[in-house]
């Protein structure tokens, strides 16, 4: 990802942004930071970029001119006929917060205007700013540090730059949960000793522990969020009294990478943060029809487990044929044995390997999901036998076995381990297999997984007819 700044300061974002993890990030090529001198587009001989304010008042204003240049210069760049998305940081913004981060963590370039004294000219604003921002309910004397603030907490976003997805995932906001509290050596410091749980090797207890601590603070300390925490809760419990059929809803929620848009009893809508698919659990068409009213729009992509919805969705909304699959869901606690024990992360440099094997189109997506940490690798006597991955809307899958290691078991070992990651993950471990792929189907079965008596439909919808 790519992003710019417009500043008066450019020396600023250059030394706030050449430290730690994101210097590495820039390093590695997993992000850019350029900072655009606006005072290179002033026509002024003197430099000048600032003049006062019609109408008075205090304080001098930055020019339309400059700032326009400055902006249109980076639009040249770019694809043609593309604008970049310019965030315009403000205190008349609206609050920047984790969503909006991931928001933004989606463009493949973005901008970010500082202002200074004043502002800037309200013309230069509406010809080129698409959002406006703010850090907080107060003023500071430009907008340099929130520029950087927003660069640092997109950055975070961005896959490869923590090292692994579930870095991002399991922190505060996350979930509508404050982060647990973290411990680390002596085991005894000014006399307070390190909770025991987190000492009995226990990943279960642990897991259990960091939840109630986390579910205690937000309470205490954000009783607005534990509300919002609270109402997912007791949707993802009426979910759950069929959780076979609605496992893809019910493990977004869980982990919180879904955001629930409606729900009425045991039937709801959400849509995922991070693909933007919407998700659909019904069982009737008619609630299903409501539910849809409540589809953000620009989401083209749909999942849902509704046959008698269909004629609806594709005569009425324009979606698109359906590919229809079966849910397998893991329904135990207990994570499953692994046969393979040479089963690690995927090496990045056998992409090209995976990429041969799945399919040649999907290659970003694949490097995508090794730099998130999320795909895996079975190595038999230091030869790779498969790998398999963790979709980035969470179901389980990408599974491919080499025609030297088939009917041996490397498959299952690898879709035991992918349970098993979901498992630590605390979602509700899943994977969609086509209709037609009886093999993983048997699979998934004999390994103890089970299955919906409904069927789930992918479809997009073309948004440009």
């Amino acid at each position: 990802m790519q992003f710019h700044v417009l500043t008066l300061f450019p020396e600023m974002i250059e030394n706030g942004c050449d430290n730690s993890i994101l210097k590495r990030a820039m390093a590695k090529k997993l992000i850019g930071v350029s900072a655009v001198n606006v005072r290179d587009f002033t026509l002024e001989k003197h430099g000048k970029v600032d003049d006062y304010t019609y109408g008075g008042g205090a304080g001098m204003l930055i020019q339309a001119q400059p700032v326009y240049d400055a902006w249109r210069s980076l639009q040249k760049r770019g694809e043609e006929g593309k604008r970049i998305r310019t965030v315009y940081v403000t205190p008349k913004g609206k609050t920047f917060i984790q969503s909006m981060a991931k928001e933004f963590a989606k463009e493949e370039e973005l901008i970010i205007l500082c202002g200074h004294y004043e502002g800037i000219d309200e013309r230069a604003l509406e010809e080129i700013v698409t959002d406006r921002v703010s850090i907080g309910d107060f003023v500071l004397t430009g907008g340099e540090l929130p520029a950087m603030v927003m660069i640092d907490a997109i950055s975070r976003l961005i896959p490869g730059v923590l090292g692994s997805e579930e870095s991002a995932q399991t922190e505060t906001f996350e979930n509508d949960l404050l982060e647990y509290p973290q411990y680390s050596r002596p085991e005894v410091w000014h006399g307070k000793p390190v909770p025991q749980v987190l000492l009995s090797g226990d990943h279960k207890k642990i897991f259990k522990w960091r939840q109630e601590e986390s579910e205690r603070l937000t309470r205490e300390l954000r009783p607005d969020l534990y509300e919002k925490y609270e109402q997912r809760q007791k949707t993802i419990q009426s979910l759950l009294k069929h959780k076979k059929e609605n496992a893809y809803l019910i493990d977004g929620l869980m982990r919180g990478t879904a955001k629930l848009l409606y729900a009425e009893g045991d039937q709801a809508i959400g849509v995922d943060v991070n693909t933007g698919t919407v998700m659909l659990c019904c069982d009737d068409p008619e609630t299903g029809k409501r539910l849809m009213k409540w589809a953000p729009a620009g989401h083209p992509v749909l999942l849902h487990n509704c046959a008698a919805l269909i004629d609806y969705l594709q005569d009425e909304l324009g979606y698109g044929e359906m590919d229809e699959c079966y849910q397998s869901v893991y329904t135990q606690k207990n994570a499953l044995p692994v046969a393979h024990k040479d089963v690690r992360p995927f090496p990045p440099e056998m992409l090209d390997y995976a990429a041969e094997n799945y399919g040649r189109e999907a290659k970003e997506y694949l490097q995508e999901r090794i730099r998130s940490g999320a795909f895996f690798a079975a190595f038999e006597d230091g030869e790779l036998a498969g790998f398999c991955g963790i979709h980035m809307g969470g179901s389980l899958g990408l599974l491919f076995v080499d025609p030297k290691y088939r009917r041996t078991s490397v498959g299952s070992s690898l879709a035991s381990y992918l349970v098993n990651k979901a498992l630590e993950r605390g979602g509700l471990p899943y994977a969609h297999i086509r209709v037609k792929n009886e093999a993983s189907l048997k699979m998934q079965q004999k390994m103890g997984l089970y299955v919906g008596k409904k069927t789930v439909f992918w479809t997009k919808k073309d948004l440009q007819s």
